[in-house]
């Protein structure tokens, strides 16, 4: 009897826990992402898909149980948002060393999060909060639908990346072609979102931005 009174405190304790740990796998997994984008190969890239399905189911139901139990804390927003930025940056490496995503949108939407973290880290030595906008929201979905879709059209055989000009077999010829470069053209759509999220961030912190007189720093 006393166990079974006891045992809805220790399912509490429990599901205190699962959105951090939840995140943190999701950071934990960047590695084998990785290194599975960097043996090139299709089967490879199928583990990959995989894997990142499976990323972005936690990434998902970490923020939903955090929210629904009121388990919202530092450093689960810490693990949160490091895990999301680290293996998005990851990946825009790892397909830019294997020749499939340019260098220059690698830069550009690796530039707009250190351009962010620089404003947040800004304004809350000023006592402010700078949320993230609708362009940020958008922007994330359109860059994980697209990764999502390089992988599993690389998994499935395919080469040719025309929208961004690094045919490697001519034109495209086949279903995995086809979504290779469908997911593309939604990079290239992120990259254009990632530019307006970065213009909507710093219209936000304009005025601290053009504040005179030395910033508060934290102790």
């Amino acid at each position: 009897m006393r166990a079974a009174l006891c045992w809805p405190e220790r399912g509490e304790a429990t599901v205190r826990y699962v959105p951090n740990i939840l995140s943190l796998a999701r950071l934990v997994a960047t590695a084998p992402l990785v290194w599975l984008i960097l043996v090139h190969t299709p089967g490879a890239y199928l583990w990959a898909t995989g894997l990142f399905f499976l990323a972005s189911i936690t990434d998902t139901f970490d923020g939903r149980i955090a929210r629904r139990y009121k388990l919202v804390s530092n450093l689960g927003v810490f693990l949160d948002l490091t895990a999301d930025k680290v293996y998005v940056a990851a990946m825009l490496v790892s397909f830019t060393q294997v020749s499939i995503v340019p260098a220059w949108i690698t830069i550009v939407i690796i530039t707009r999060e250190f351009l962010v973290s620089g404003l947040r880290s800004l304004a809350a030595a000023q006592g402010v909060v700078i949320s993230a906008g609708k362009w940020g929201k958008q922007k994330t979905m359109l860059t994980l639908l697209a990764l999502g879709g390089i992988l599993l059209a690389m998994g499935l055989g395919g080469h040719t990346a025309f929208p961004l000009g690094l045919s490697t077999g001519g034109a495209p010829h086949s279903f995995p072609d086809y979504l290779l470069g469908l997911a593309d053209i939604i990079l290239l759509l992120a990259v254009i979102w990632t530019i307006f999220s970065a213009v909507e961030y710093i219209r936000g912190a304009w005025g601290l931005l053009m504040e005179v007189g030395a910033p508060k720093t934290a102790e």
